[in-house]
């Protein structure tokens, strides 16, 4: 993969509900657990589930552990803190500092 020049800004952050828009997890809901810029990407907790063979490690038992992997960046969508609804992200000055805000309600994301 060639490196990017410039990372995007990346309007989901960890700990951040969001809903799943595309893909074979459409409309899955679940939190943000890692964000990976660099190749736009985020896991997401309960979704994109992958099977992995693991081999025992000592004390750990072997198997086949169920993982979360990555999910792109553009099939995630926020939801919005009032109405529980996925939304648009937009920023703005508030006292001096850029905010996240929910479009949909205009409220400002923690």
């Amino acid at each position: 993969m060639a490196k990017k020049r410039f990372a995007a800004k990346l309007k989901i952050k960890k700990g951040d509900k969001v809903q799943v828009i595309a893909g074979a997890d459409k409309g899955k809901e679940g939190q943000v657990l890692e964000v990976i810029p660099a190749r736009n990407r985020a896991v997401v907790d309960g979704v994109n589930i992958r099977k992995k063979h693991v081999k025992p490690v000592n004390n750990d038992p072997g198997g086949i552990k169920e993982i979360n992997t990555s999910i792109h960046i553009s099939n995630l969508m926020l939801v919005d803190p009032n109405s529980g609804e996925p939304t648009r992200v937009g920023k703005k000055l508030v006292d001096g500092k850029l905010q996240r805000y929910s479009k949909k309600s205009g409220e400002i994301i923690k």
